[in-house]
């Protein structure tokens, strides 16, 4: 006489009927669905053995259910994608999501080389200069009146020339005189140092920083014999033709200030009047 076989969870006969064996234990059909078969996510049906089960990220579907949220295309055996939780051909996806070139206006499809600029977005081959209709590809490019131009075209067309160094601007450019010039050829006549972010002035038509302009053009003080220079004017003593800094001004002997005071003269000497009364 044959051995008995039950289920293991229900206890009842399994002989003459189909079973499922799972790690070694046996399981009539309907106790083995209910213990491990899975809901789909679409009908909320159970998957029976006798279906296949597709899952994707812990979730479960009947083949039949496997669809296209946007179009109901069978998604078994095609590339699909999600969006919150929903399942997608690629074609509803890209058409819903992606990206759409700003010259043609059609999606951009997942793979395809992007080209991406100021939140805006090109085909590979749409993205191309207005004046000779070239591909930019990865090159630099200009932007002007919402069209593109390529660096060579934009400088023959657009770009003012510098009055230094006769090249086209493309950015970052200095106005000065009513001429234009590049940022980094605009320097001091003296020491060559780049004047944008600084004071200067200008002599003859050139500029100079400040420094150079007090070391080259202004007046020395006679007592310290440095230049009495400052945009503005910095304060200064003039007496026969000559000039001090307000804190040079002293008595040669004692060398109390003699701004606002009276003063006697010693050949080239400055002196206060008690300094000055034996003269």
């Amino acid at each position: 006489m044959a051995e008995r076989v039950d289920c293991t969870e229900c206890k009842e006969s399994l002989y003459g009927q189909k079973y499922i064996l799972k790690e070694k234990r046996l399981y009539c059909i309907k106790c083995y669905e209910a213990l491990f078969s899975s809901s789909c996510e679409v009908c909320q049906k159970v998957i029976g053995c006798t279906s296949k089960d597709l899952s994707y990220k812990d979730r479960h579907w009947h083949s039949e259910c496997f669809l296209c949220n946007k179009c109901s295309r069978s998604l078994l055996e095609q590339p699909f994608a999600t969006k919150d939780d929903l399942l997608m051909c690629i074609e509803c996806y890209s058409n819903e999501y992606s990206a759409k070139c700003h010259a043609c206006l059609k999606t951009i499809m997942p793979g395809s080389k992007k080209m991406e600029h100021k939140g805006n977005s090109w085909h590979e081959n749409c993205l191309t200069c207005n004046h000779c209709q070239q591909p930019i590809g990865t090159r630099s490019f200009v932007q002007k009146d919402g069209n593109n131009y390529c660096v060579p075209c934009y400088e023959k067309q657009f770009a003012l020339q510098c009055v230094y160094c006769k090249k086209p601007i493309t950015a970052g450019g200095v106005n000065y005189h009513e001429q234009p010039w590049h940022k980094e050829c605009f320097v001091c006549t003296g020491c060559k140092q780049q004047l944008v972010g600084q004071r200067f002035t200008s002599r003859n038509n050139f500029a100079y920083c400040f420094n150079c302009f007090c070391n080259l053009f202004a007046k020395k003080c006679a007592s310290c014999t440095s230049p009495i220079g400052g945009f503005g004017g910095s304060k200064y003593i003039l007496f026969e033709q000559r000039q001090w800094h307000s804190d040079c001004f002293n008595c040669k002997r004692c060398c109390v200030s003699l701004v606002g005071r009276g003063f006697l003269t010693c050949k080239d000497d400055i002196l206060c009047p008690d300094c000055g009364k034996d003269i």
